[in-house]
């Protein structure tokens, strides 16, 4: 056995960065989605693995070979589909320095310097999306790095049973008592999943219609759906309001939900995880309405649009003695003075697992490294693109825009005769542009349509590359309907 040395480390890390700059080089000339059979990749790996030791060069060659031609391309300036997943410069270099310090950061005791690195970023971040004040680590609250919004709302649920049974779930678990969670059919699916991890299990989803139009949460739905619960003896635990929805972007009225909430004694969630970044810029605070006053907690996902890589979800709770309270166990082996003095935050006790990565080290290099200057010009440049294409779609008879677009992400679809599958007919769009290679879109519904979704805000999508996968469009249109028209039957 030979331990890679710290010379070898320095020669091959050389390597391996100039390997990730040559990838962004030449990103643009690389299919976006790879058209590969299922098992293609494993076919050309070996069956076995090496009995003996390899050198680093030749898994950078294989990597290249083998891996890249089997890689959807999130970075890609054609990349428009899903929402942005972000890997900057000073965000990956900061990875790497968390990967080379190794660091174990469950408890402040396990390395001071992880924990009240996280405290201080996420404080600054409070300052630079206008968030409330007592989201601050000095304050009732606080903050805490999760891996993703999905894990927000499952430690969020945990700690509203916590408040709602006062205690007693920790120690018996829901027993009979029934609880209700209300979302709408445009929350992230990760809620019903939070409901199934939780033991309430789907039967205690309650799905409130959202407003034709704008699909925002319908609020007088809400209230008559927890005034039928309460009839029936079923305790309304949390509703989850949606700041960006996945679907179509649209933001869910905060202010309304939780007013009803706060009448209620339900928690309130926020699950801002696309478009929170976006209330670094002022002009965007209205993001936020209603989040200071009756949020009980909060999270947003810099790994989408604010510049930092995966994984890092950004998570605040306005009263941590709840997720705390639910979460916090002390086996004798993890017991230390710092933790029983209770003056030092150990992160733990604010999430699923034990372990934790540094992670607050990317995003405190991309908030150093681009400034709150720097991060606001890339948001308003991802609504600018955005607000172009919109134009184009608009300009264009044969499409139409199927809901708001304040943000980055654009809804539309294909206009058909009246005797077409409209659904049918968007859902071969999609397929024939990604079949080209040269643009990546994915799609949803809105009701029952089915709607063709454009997101921009990649670091590297120039107005050019937004007008090439416009093209893209148009092209598989006028290929797709011309040969609609050979096919028609024709008079003899």
């Amino acid at each position: 056995m030979t331990h890679m040395t710290p010379q070898e480390f320095r020669h091959l890390g050389r390597q391996a960065v100039d390997w990730i700059a040559d990838y962004w080089e030449t990103l643009d000339s690389l299919p976006v989605a790879p058209q590969i059979a299922p098992g293609r990749i494993r076919g050309r790996l070996p069956d076995h693995p090496p009995t003996e030791g390899q050198p680093f060069e030749a898994l950078l060659g294989d990597l290249s070979d083998v891996i890249v031609p089997g890689l959807l391309h999130w970075q890609h300036p054609r990349f428009l589909g899903y929402f942005p997943a972000n890997a900057s410069g000073p965000a990956v270099l900061a990875e790497l320095l968390s990967a080379g310090l190794g660091v174990q950061g469950m408890s402040w005791v396990t390395s001071p310097a992880c924990t009240e690195l996280e405290q201080h970023t996420l404080d600054w971040l409070v300052e630079l999306l206008g968030l409330p004040d007592h989201f601050r680590s000095t304050g009732p609250g606080g903050g805490v790095i999760q891996d993703t919004a999905s894990s927000a709302l499952l430690v969020a649920l945990v700690a509203a049973l916590h408040r709602a049974g006062k205690g007693s779930v920790r120690r018996e678990g829901v027993g009979g008592t029934q609880y209700a969670l209300y979302i709408s059919p445009e929350t992230h699916s990760a809620a019903t999943k939070a409901a199934i991890v939780a033991g309430l299990g789907e039967q205690a989803v309650r799905h409130v219609a959202t407003r034709p139009g704008t699909q925002e949460l319908d609020v007088a739905e809400l209230r008559a759906l927890i005034t039928r619960d309460l009839d029936a003896g079923i305790t309304p635990l949390m509703a989850v309001a949606t700041v960006g929805t996945t679907s179509t972007g649209a933001v869910d009225p905060v202010a309304d939900i939780g007013r009803i909430c706060r009448e209620h004694g339900l928690w309130l969630h926020v699950d801002a995880a696309y478009a929170g970044v976006a209330a670094v810029c002022p002009e965007l605070r209205w993001l936020n309405d209603g989040v200071a006053q009756y949020a009980d907690s909060y999270c947003t996902n810099p790994h989408k649009w604010l510049l930092t890589n995966f994984d890092c979800d950004t998570f605040w709770v306005a009263d941590r003695s709840w997720l705390t309270g639910a979460l916090t166990l002390l086996p004798e082996y993890l017991r230390n003075a710092p933790s029983e003095s209770g003056e030092v935050t150990d992160y733990r006790n604010w999430q699923i697992p034990l372990g934790r990565r540094f992670r607050a080290l990317k995003l405190w290099a991309v908030i150093r490294w681009y400034g709150a200057e720097g991060l606001r010009a890339h948001i308003r440049q991802g609504i600018a693109l955005a607000d172009r294409l919109a134009g184009w779609i608009g300009a264009d008879e044969r499409f139409e825009l199927r809901a708001p677009h304040p943000l980055s992400l654009v809804c539309f679809r294909l206009r058909t005769p009246p005797d077409a599958d409209r659904n049918e007919a968007n859902l071969r769009l999609l397929k024939a542009v990604n079949a080209t290679g040269s643009t990546f879109l994915t799609h949803s519904t809105i009701g029952d349509d089915v709607v063709l979704r454009m997101a921009a805000g990649g670091v590297l999508t120039e107005e050019r590359h937004l007008r090439e996968a416009w093209q893209c469009i148009l092209q598989e249109t006028e290929a797709m309907q011309g040969a609609q028209a050979d096919a028609r039957p024709r008079l003899p």
